[in-house]
């Protein structure tokens, strides 16, 4: 007599349900998470980026007793993707080229740095950087700087540039203070207003 036949049994369709449920939920979760992330990681190249932009600032400074302007750069704020950075003109008076700065590929931030000159100095003694971008393209802008004043602010002078050609909101007065929601702090790279870096992380 032969052996009965076994039947593979499949999934029931509560079982497929239950399944396509669980992996949307997990997708619902993961999908948010891993946009935050991106944005996180777009922001932390203006963070890297204004601090390299300093100390080459710096560098220039410590060689030559004055502060380099340099035009915005790419010439538009970029959207939600990166941007190619410009070739250099040859001898432009007003470029990254001169402090011998450029990023690493291309970038989501257009960067900018303004100088003035304060007191009775003879050439440009403090400056602004600055990092505007549209991480999400959804026009609202992600914007950074660091602000370098006078070592001595006591003397009346106010500590650099009032706005730029990016429109910076914090170059007059500094970046923005977490503990006190004011736009005063000077000599760190931040953000330039409440909700840079937190529109959607």
């Amino acid at each position: 007599m032969p052996a009965p036949r076994s039947h593979d049994r499949g999934f029931t369709l509560i079982e497929l349900m239950v399944a396509v449920a669980i992996i949307g939920l997990l997708a619902a979760l993961a999908i948010p998470n891993y946009l935050r992330f991106q944005l996180r990681s777009r922001t932390s190249e203006a963070k890297a980026n204004l601090a390299a932009i300093r100390t080459a600032e710096e560098g220039y400074y410590a060689e030559y007793g004055l502060y380099v302007a340099a035009a915005p750069a790419p010439a538009a704020v970029p959207g939600a993707g990166r941007t190619s950075w410009p070739q250099p003109t040859p001898g432009c008076p007003a470029c990254f080229d001169m402090v011998g700065w450029s990023p690493e590929g291309d970038v989501f931030f257009q960067y900018e740095v303004v100088v003035a000159t304060v007191g009775a100095a003879a050439s440009p003694n403090v400056f602004t950087a600055a990092a505007i971008a549209d991480l999400e393209g959804d026009g609202r802008r992600q914007i950074w700087g660091y602000v370098k004043p006078l070592p001595d602010r006591s003397n009346g002078q106010p500590s650099t540039l009032v706005g730029g050609a990016a429109g910076t909101p914090c170059a007059g007065t500094g970046i923005l203070n977490g503990s006190t929601g004011a736009l005063d702090l000077l000599e760190t790279v931040g953000p330039c207003d409440a909700t840079s870096g937190r529109t959607v992380f």
